[in-house]
């Protein structure tokens, strides 16, 4: 059981800020924490492209561009792919997200390679303004939408800005446009041995400006830990007990954690916590 590369928790708890911080830019997609799954991940976008894959017209510049930034720090396309973004997306475990301002002023989503949605669905998506995109997060509008407008106006190419997102899940499953399959069998699950039946999911998240085509790249690494494992460092426990029950109530219907709540104690009851 390795130890999980990533711990956000022990920041507290999840809020609707972005919470970006800058990175330097080789630590952009490498090194790639999740390279193991790299077979699943292509063996899904060749059989599942219709769900996983999709380009706007107007989109093919920016990605030929980032597909040449993904090449160069992560090496060639594995196998054989339509698509310049899906040829960069197999070199990756990271999802690759363009986004576009459009005539308007709006950033779009243009185009995305989306192997591993935490509870939304590419075909939905695309070509969505940032207010389509965040809709339903609680409060996000217009406060988050406005202040990520202007954050992605103001970037410059060569910055690689990060933030982590995170939640508990019974299962190891990545491929996740809906979150009621996870729902359904958490109500059926006993809350004895809960500890080693839910998993830690973070979302690592980058944004960067490609230089020619001005575009902005959004790119989503999710890394799947037992929780069990996140727990066992010094203070974790605490920290995730903390973060856990520090979350904003309406942000965390939002997520779906009430589904998990009942596992999550006992699960921290389990590891040494307080029912």
């Amino acid at each position: 059981m390795r130890r999980p590369p990533y711990l956000p928790f022990l920041n507290g708890p999840l809020s609707l800020s972005p919470g970006l911080k800058p990175i330097a830019p080789e630590t952009w997609l490498c090194p790639d924490t999740e390279a193991a799954v790299l077979g699943e991940k292509r063996a899904l976008m060749a059989a599942r492209r219709g769900e996983v894959y999709g380009a706007r017209d107007g989109s093919e510049l920016a990605a030929l561009e980032l597909a040449a930034a993904v090449h160069k720090v992560a090496g060639p396309a594995v196998g054989d792919w339509t698509s310049a973004l899906e040829g960069a997306a197999s070199a990756v475990s990271d999802d690759l997200c363009i986004l576009i301002k459009d005539e308007d002023g709006l950033w779009r989503l243009e185009a995305a390679s989306l192997c591993a949605p935490t509870f939304w669905r590419l075909d939905e998506k695309l070509g969505e303004p940032l207010g389509g995109l965040h809709g339903p997060v609680p409060g996000a509008n217009p406060g988050m939408v406005s202040r990520i407008h202007r954050m992605f106006d103001a970037l410059r190419p060569g910055q690689v800005l990060e933030r982590f997102n995170w939640t508990v899940q019974p299962g190891t499953e990545r491929f996740t446009p809906s979150q009621e399959a996870f729902k359904a069998v958490a109500a059926g699950m006993s809350e004895v041995g809960a500890l080693d039946a839910l998993w830690l999911r973070v979302e690592r998240q980058t944004i960067s400006k490609l230089e020619m085509s001005g575009a902005v790249v959004f790119t989503i690494r999710v890394a799947i830990d037992p929780l069990r494992a996140a727990l066992e460092g010094p203070g974790h426990r605490q920290a995730f007990q903390a973060a856990w029950d520090g979350i904003d109530p309406a942000l965390a219907e939002y997520k779906g954690w009430l589904a998990y709540q009942r596992l999550v104690r006992a699960g921290l009851a389990e590891a040494g916590g307080s029912p």
